[in-house]
C-alpha cells in the first residue's frame, strides 16, 4: 500500500484487508520527534515492534518508557498513546489482530485514517 499519514506520523499498511486479511494488519510507523499519535483505542489486540528510537507509551493513565528493540503488547480495547520522547524518529512495526482495524478515540467516536479512505 502506499505511503500515509497524519500530522507527525508517517503510516504504510504491509499487508491487511486490501491483501485479503480479515484477522491482521501490519502496519510500519515513523512517528517524528516531539510527535505524537492520538489518544485511541482498537477493539483487536495489537503487538508494536520498536525499531529504533525512544518514547513513552501511555496506556489508562500509565506511563512506560521504552526504546529501540522493544516490544509493545496491548491487549484490546484500551486506551493508549504513543509519544516520540526523542530527537530522532521513531520507527515501529505493528501488528492488529483485525482488518480493517476500526480505531476509536476514547470517548469511544471513530477515528478515521487517511490510509483507509
Amino acid at each position: 500500500m502506499p505511503p500515509a499519514g497524519l500530522p507527525g506520523l508517517d503510516h504504510q499498511t504491509l499487508a491487511g484487508a486490501g491483501n485479503g486479511l480479515r484477522h491482521l494488519s501490519v502496519w510500519r510507523q515513523t512517528i517524528a520527534a516531539g510527535a505524537a499519535t492520538p489518544a485511541h483505542r482498537h477493539d483487536c489486540e495489537e503487538v508494536i515492534v520498536v525499531a529504533s528510537g525512544h518514547g513513552e507509551l501511555h496506556v489508562e493513565g500509565r506511563v512506560y518508557r521504552f526504546g529501540a528493540d522493544c516490544t509493545l503488547v496491548l491487549p484490546a480495547s484500551v486506551d493508549h498513546q504513543l509519544i516520540n520522547t526523542g530527537s530522532e524518529p521513531l520507527h515501529l512495526i505493528a501488528a492488529l489482530s483485525m482488518a480493517p482495524v476500526q480505531v476509536l478515540t476514547p470517548d469511544g467516536r471513530a477515528l478515521p485514517l487517511p490510509w483507509q479512505a
